[in-house]
């Protein structure tokens, strides 16, 4: 942690959650973070599903829903960004308050609701970020589409071909039903016209599917089913849980998504299992938990190529990505790994 940050973090928790969110993104554009770009190494370097990344360690979906920061955000050491979600529609989301620390369990709970600035402006501001790295978008559904399946192919065809990847992103607790095209049928109609626009308008961009912690076994089998029948570039494991097993924070019981630590084992042994569904032969991101190198080693060793964080940034600041990303090059190295890929799904059993 920079010292800029250990003067900052104390005083952003001074704030509510949200308003303190939207003071680290005004403080990223100011410059504040500082930053010389990715932290790599011949060991780090990583290619998923075509996507060549400096290291593997990501920006997950829901720090910079706006891609208001996409440029100050590559240089703070991430291999890789993800923005939105982006929806056809702008939207306000859910009431306010809908974003809640829990600081005993270093942990958050939110149900934003997909608020956003629409896919016109989000794309046009993709399109003019100074991104040194690969920045994909999070692809979303407005709450009161008639057609939520449509919503995601209508925002990857306005988007497609200013972002290096994009996520469908049916795993969402916070809006109603969302979780539901998880099911066969829904996710076959709604990944089929997704993959129809990417062919016809998107420069064959990377299309990954971000899925629930909350999926029994035979419902991740139909998810690795119909993630081969419709030739998904990747899944991202997991986004945010309903549990709230073990909490010791007064926000404990709020509605919405927890994520941070207490997801940690729960996201791994998702991962575990859909590395061992695919046979270690579709990229899988790993989302959950992720707060040192030692736990995005454990998520690669499960089966992920790659790694996001989001909340743990609430607790240690942005530069956890490259404290991160310098972890994990000792870990290959001290474990004889020449590079990343050697790595992945070499644990995998002890979370099955």
């Amino acid at each position: 942690m920079s010292l800029l940050e250990r003067i900052g973090l104390p005083l952003l928790k001074s704030f509510p959650p949200e308003t303190a969110h939207g003071l680290s993104i005004k403080a990223l554009n100011m410059g504040l973070a500082g930053g010389r770009g990715p932290v790599t190494s011949p060991r780090l370097k990583t290619s998923v599903a075509g996507i060549e990344m400096a290291n593997p360690v990501g920006l997950a979906a829901g720090f910079d829903k706006n891609a208001q920061a996409v440029g100050p955000l590559s240089k703070v050491g991430f291999g890789f960004l993800e923005v939105g979600a982006a929806t056809p529609r702008a939207q306000p989301g859910n009431p306010k308050p809908r974003l809640f620390r829990l600081d005993e369990d270093q942990a958050a709970i939110n149900r934003f609701g997909f608020n956003n600035d629409g896919m016109h402006a989000i794309a046009d501001r993709l399109d003019g970020a100074r991104a040194t790295i690969p920045v994909g978008l999070n692809l979303g559904t407005n709450k009161d589409s008639a057609d939520r399946a449509a919503d995601f192919a209508t925002v990857l065809e306005r988007a497609g071909d200013v972002v290096d990847f994009a996520t469908v992103n049916v795993s969402s607790p916070n809006t109603e039903r969302l979780r539901d095209l998880q099911g066969k049928a829904a996710l076959l109609d709604l990944l089929d016209r997704v993959i129809s626009v990417r062919n016809a308008h998107a420069r064959g961009t990377p299309i990954f599917l971000k899925i629930a912690p909350d999926l029994s076994g035979d419902e991740l089998a139909e998810i690795v089913e119909v993630a081969a029948h419709t030739k998904i570039n990747g899944i991202i494991a997991t986004n945010t849980t309903l549990s709230r097993d073990g909490l010791h924070s007064p926000h404990r019981d709020q509605a919405g998504g927890l994520s941070g630590q207490p997801v940690f084992e729960k996201s791994t042994r998702v991962l575990a299992q859909l590395s061992k569904l695919t046979d270690g032969k579709l990229p899988l991101i790993g989302v959950g938990g992720v707060s040192n190198a030692e736990q995005a080693y454990a998520k690669i060793k499960a089966g992920a190529s790659a790694v996001q964080l989001y909340t743990a940034m609430v607790y240690a600041g942005v530069s956890l990505a490259a404290d991160i990303a310098k972890g994990l090059d000792a870990l290959l190295e001290r474990d004889g790994h020449a590079c990343l890929q050697d790595a992945v799904g070499t644990g995998r059993d002890a979370w099955l």
